[in-house]
């Protein structure tokens, strides 16, 4: 299985596009390297491939990305589909840049696909997609030779969503891929409300494991919101499986992860647990 990390940042990419805080700064003056937002592709395959998010920045990612080119004719794609992870906007904005791309299919929690309702109905009249919910018991099965279950980690609802909507704990989920042909398998979760022990006990059949790394420290975030650091910190978490390959991903632009330079970068690095820049590939 083949894994891209199409992009590695939080919603508004980095630099930030309203923002003047330091790292924004130094990336603005070609100390800091860009990136976009985050989103991944996978593939068992090489032929068939698999978006996990759809970002605002899909399209310069597609381009960037070779095995993401169109063809042989003019209107093909190797691209199948896409798995959401929720319905954040910087997480489904992306779709729009497919739209008219004929029999896609999208994957989504229920609560999820209920809220893109009107989404769906213009994306569709470019060209029918099928529209699955994510949380089916058993799991499915992709194109490729690729097997998925969805978990839900207990982050909430988008700010849009009605106050009548919202009580729901299957709004977020992480994404467990699996190749059927060489067992291995891989965790994406670029939101995560806490740490659980379901977290553990997904990690513990993984092989690798791209997760939030949204906020390095406890002193960024409200209440709900998991930190790298500080209490209940995912850093520490994560040292319970020193087997598995660990990548921090979704970077928020005021996280000091985003300088390789960085007292933090060096802390995680000690850790055992990766920053890869946008572009990055490996294989699982």
């Amino acid at each position: 299985m083949r894994v891209v990390l199409l992009g590695t940042a939080a919603g508004g990419g980095f630099p930030q596009w309203n923002c003047a805080c330091a790292l924004c700064a130094a990336a603005r003056d070609g100390k800091l390297p860009w990136r976009t937002e985050d989103s991944v592709a996978v593939t068992g395959n090489a032929r068939d491939w698999w978006l996990l998010n759809a970002s605002p920045d899909v399209r310069t990612q597609v381009a960037a990305t070779s095995a993401l080119s169109p063809g042989p004719g003019p209107r093909e794609t190797p691209v199948r589909g896409v798995l959401l992870t929720d319905a954040e906007p910087h997480h489904v904005a992306g779709l729009t840049a497919l739209c008219g791309a004929a029999g896609l299919k999208v994957y989504a929690p229920r609560p999820a696909l209920a809220a893109l309702t009107p989404a769906r109905t213009v994306l569709d009249r470019y060209a029918p997609w099928e529209w699955a919910d994510s949380l089916a018991e058993d799991g499915f099965v992709l194109a490729g030779g690729l097997v998925v279950t969805a978990h839900p980690v207990g982050e909430g609802p988008p700010e849009y969503v009605p106050p009548a909507r919202r009580p729901d704990d299957r709004w977020t989920v992480a994404y467990r891929v699996e190749d059927l042909a060489t067992g291995g398998a891989f965790v994406y979760a670029p939101r995560i409300g806490a740490w659980t022990a379901a977290l553990d006990d997904l990690l513990e059949t993984a092989d690798c494991a791209v997760l939030d790394g949204t906020f390095f420290g406890a002193d960024e975030v409200g209440m709900g919101q998991l930190s790298v650091t500080g209490p209940g910190g995912s850093l520490t978490a994560l040292a319970r499986h020193p087997g598995v390959r660990r990548i921090y991903t979704h970077l928020g632009n005021t996280n000091p992860l985003l300088d390789p330079g960085s007292t933090a970068r060096a802390q995680v690095n000690g850790a055992g647990v990766e920053v890869l820049m946008d572009g990055a590939e490996f294989v699982v």
